[in-house]
């Protein structure tokens, strides 16, 4: 396979040639050439005026474009998670989010996005669930491709990452990946392989090592995957960077293929190191010459070489975009007994009710925390859609966080922070506008800092109050010190998401009305490595409040006066962060309880799920006498949740797109892109701890809904369900009895809607391996999807074409794909499971 010509997503057949870019880089000195690898700065590379290259600007992704402000400044619109856009399953919608992602990258000055993630998810207990695509190599293939080919097709450049098996943030630095060649290639390859076939212009390699039975090496130290397979056997000729700090070594790095070092302006290649390797003939001195010419072709591609300008922007309604995307990826997992959507001209009063209507969590945690100018909240969303004359209630009834909320800012009577020396005097201070700063250093060799706040607390009763400090700190409250932390921050601190969430002391406070206290926090700023110098520090208030118990039965209360109840529960980046693995699928706090008290009102129960990866749900499919008695609700016990939606971290459209979704404006069409769990003990163990640094992968092609079909155990919900509004049958398969080998196969399905709205019927496409074929295969893998739209009573016919790699398994002696010959079972239905259409091929 070779990748696809660069004029076919680049700027065109202007392109200058490999021999050209070669000389241009051979008229610099060595030297020069040699700093065109490593970043200028964290997400800069380097400008060289002589060869006509202008600065190229990188940045995070993969749920909007962070851009290069961190929080200050230019907004960044935050996107729904990648897990909402591969739950789609449309191709159409796929498009258009990758414009968006142009778009944005175009508004903030930036040529490249970190982004999509190709990686599996192989385990739903990973912290980075949400930020990764799918459980099924075939449908991350398919979204990944998509989106590839619609950011660069108007000149930024795409990222995929992280190069390779990266399905764990335990000790994500350091542990190794032992995969085997077979499940390599048919599973955790394909969708960088994808990537590679549909244009990519870079290529990330992860932390991780690999160990697949020839190499035992870190990522960016692996030959056999940076240059035999990526750049060799797919063709791939655009630049291999390193993930942040990933890059640890000079010339294993430089000769196993990895091409530009980030950040910059520091690190293994830098100072001399790699000058020195080639001049003592480790590295050749080819080798630099064609990391750079690569590095000139991604400038010219993304417009940053010569005269060349980048692409305008594509012209798109950000806001509107991102709001029909959030609403058409959610996942209708229960509805029945009372009709949906919901008729607002039957409505009078709706109860809004759960931690994550007050507090939706929007976005997962981590570094591609995106900074909108705004997020449409549950209630806001609602209020807009339901109008003057329907009375919204709302009431958070227990909590989904353990560190205490943000201080309000009307809470900040004054702030500042001041830089100190050694001996502590003040040798600069600025004002603080908000409860939450990060102070970076104001001059070589500075350490230290103390912020100082005046908070006013209103209320009787005790109040809680929280600082959250990045590393060595102490606090006072009123003078009193609460907290000693003398663990000094470091880089692995930032890796780990640390900076989001931090940790500190806590304090009770009494109040007689109305009360100033004195918050004040001496901190270290930290050494970060690549990261730089600078350190968090959070300011958290719990105000007095009724108990758990009176907090539940208020939310019932409010539910039983309401016409329907809206609650939502989920998670928060305290669950589902980068940097972390979960340790429990539960959803936290009392929610389940909550749920089980409003349902057992007896009112029309919606329940909205807001959260990136799998949570159990234990009432999803109770009956409607199995909660008689139980709970703090105060109604007739009838017991059932009446629907369930899955609505993953929608982006700052969240409020609007929900009130689409419950009103009937959007279809929900989203499908699972996981299999959802009833219980713990059900999930197949895919162990993230690694053993002695090594992460074994024994369990091989057998990932997500195929290693749930080996065990025989039924899920709560299949991957790739989804109910929407309406129904479907599938009436009519028709696909040829024999195949050739290495050809694409057509088949067609006759759908009828047999609901009463208007929809989205996704047909998916399964093989099941012919009796006896080796090596051992799945019971079932995917192999195809498409959709259509249909109006009630409405048929049509979906074409699917199922490629000829479906078939194909790596046979590893020949070191080549294989096609198995035999009668290959295909199945079409609804979801894994739904076996609603069956035809047997033949091949060979």
């Amino acid at each position: 396979m070779t990748s696809r010509p660069s004029g076919t997503t680049g700027h065109g057949a202007d392109s200058p040639g490999h021999a050209e870019l070669l000389r241009r880089v051979r008229s610099l000195p060595l030297p020069a050439r040699i700093d065109l690898l490593t970043g200028a700065a964290l997400c800069d590379l380097r400008a060289e005026p002589r060869v006509g290259l202008r600065t190229v600007r990188l940045s995070d992704g993969p749920a909007g474009v962070r851009g290069i402000h961190g929080g200050q400044g230019l907004s960044s619109a935050s996107f729904p998670s990648p897990t909402a856009a591969a739950a789609t399953w449309d191709r159409g919608a796929l498009r258009r989010l990758g414009a968006l992602f142009a778009a944005e990258a175009r508004r903030q000055d930036v040529h490249g996005v970190l982004a999509p993630t190709a990686n599996l998810h192989r385990s739903p207990y990973e912290g980075r669930h949400f930020e990764y695509l799918s459980e099924d190599p075939a449908l991350t293939s398919a979204v990944v491709a998509e989106l590839v080919t619609a950011i660069q097709r108007h000149g930024v450049a795409a990222c995929v990452k992280h190069f390779v098996a990266n399905e764990s943030e335990t000790e994500r630095t350091t542990y190794v990946s032992r995969v085997d060649e077979r499940t390599l290639h048919e599973v955790y390859f394909a969708p960088f392989e994808a990537a590679v076939e549909a244009g990519v212009w870079l290529v990330m390699a992860t932390y991780n090592g690999l160990d697949d039975g020839h190499e035992h090496a870190p990522a960016c130290e692996h030959r056999r995957l940076l240059t035999d397979t990526l750049k060799r056997r797919w063709g791939f000729d655009g630049v291999v960077v390193s993930d942040w700090m990933a890059a640890q070594s000079c010339a294993p790095t430089a000769l196993a293929g990895l091409d530009l070092v980030m950040p910059g302006p520091e690190g293994p290649w830098s100072g001399g190191a790699l000058l020195a390797a080639v001049e003592s003939g480790e590295v050749p001195e080819a080798l630099v010459d064609d990391k750079a010419a690569r590095v000139l072709r991604l400038a010219h591609r993304v417009g940053a070489l010569d005269e060349a300008a980048p692409r305008s922007a594509p012209e798109v309604d950000v806001r509107s975009e991102l709001r029909e995307l959030a609403a058409r990826s959610m996942v209708v997992l229960r509805a029945e007994g009372r009709a949906f959507p919901l008729d607002r001209a039957r409505l009078r009063r709706v109860a809004l009710l759960g931690p994550n209507a007050v507090d939706a969590f929007t976005q997962g945690g981590g570094s591609g925390r995106t900074y909108p100018e705004r997020v449409v909240s549950p209630a806001e969303g609602l209020r807009a859609a339901l109008g003057d004359g329907v009375e919204l209630v709302v009431e958070q009834g227990c909590d989904a966080r353990g560190l205490l909320p943000p201080l309000a800012g009307e809470a900040l009577r004054r702030a500042t922070v001041e830089w100190l020396d050694d001996a502590g005097a003040v040798v600069a201070e600025q004002p603080l506008e908000r409860p939450w700063t990060s102070v970076s250093r104001r001059e070589p060799g500075q350490t230290r800092a103390r912020v100082t706040a005046e908070v006013e607390l209103v209320g009787d009763g005790t109040h809680l109050l929280e600082a959250g400090v990045l590393g060595a700190h102490r606090t006072w409250v009123d003078g009193g010190l609460i907290h000693h932390e003398p663990r000094h921050a470091t880089a692995d601190d930032v890796l780990a998401s640390v900076n989001n969430n931090p940790l500190g002391g806590r304090t009770e406070v009494g109040v007689v009305g109305r009360r100033v206290v004195e918050v004040r926090v001496e901190l270290e700023i930290p050494d970060l490595g690549g990261f730089g110098h600078w350190g968090v520090v959070v300011l958290r208030h719990q105000p007095p409040r009724p108990s758990l118990e009176r907090r539940i039965a208020a939310a019932a209360e409010a539910a039983a006066g309401a016409d329907v109840a809206v609650v939502v529960v989920g998670t928060n980046d305290e669950v589902e962060s980068e940097g972390f693995d979960r340790t429990s699928l539960a959803l936290p706090g009392a929610q389940d309880r909550l749920v089980r008290a409003v349902a057992a009102t007896g009112t029309p129960t919606v329940v909205v799920v807001n959260a990136g990866a799998p949570v159990l749900l234990p009432w999803l499919d109770e009956p409607d006498d199995a909660r008689n008695g139980n709970g703090s609700g105060t109604g007739n016990g009838t017991g059932a949740v009446d629907a369930v939606l899955w609505a993953w971290f929608p982006g700052q459209e969240c409020g609007a797109a929900l009130a689409d979704v419950l009103l009937g404006v959007t279809e929900p069409a989203g499908r699972l892109p996981w299999t959802l769990p009833a219980a713990e003990r059900d999930v197949p163990k895919r162990p993230l701890t690694p053993v002695d640094g090594v992460l074994n992968y024994a369990e091989g092609v057998f990932v997500g809904h195929r290693a749930w079909d080996a065990a025989g155990v039924e899920p709560a919900r299949p991957f790739g369900f989804g109910l929407g509004w309406t129904s479907w049958a599938f009436d009519k398969l028709t696909a040829p009895e024999r195949a050739t080998p290495g050809e694409p196969v057509t088949v067609t399905v006759a759908v009828r809607n047999t609901g009463q709205r208007r929809g989205r019927c996704l047909a998916q496409a399964y093989l099941e391996p012919p009796a006896g074929a080796q090596p051992e295969r799945p019971a079932r893998w995917l192999a195809a999807f498409e959709g259509t739209e249909l109006d009630p009573g409405e048929a049509g016919e979906i074409t699917l074409t199922v490629p000829a790699r479906a078939f194909a398994v790596w046979d590893v002696a020949a070191g080549d794909w294989a096609t198995p010959p035999g009668r290959y079972g295909l199945v079409v239905g609804a979801h894994s499971r739904d076996a609603a259409l069956r035809a047997v091929v033949g091949i060979g």
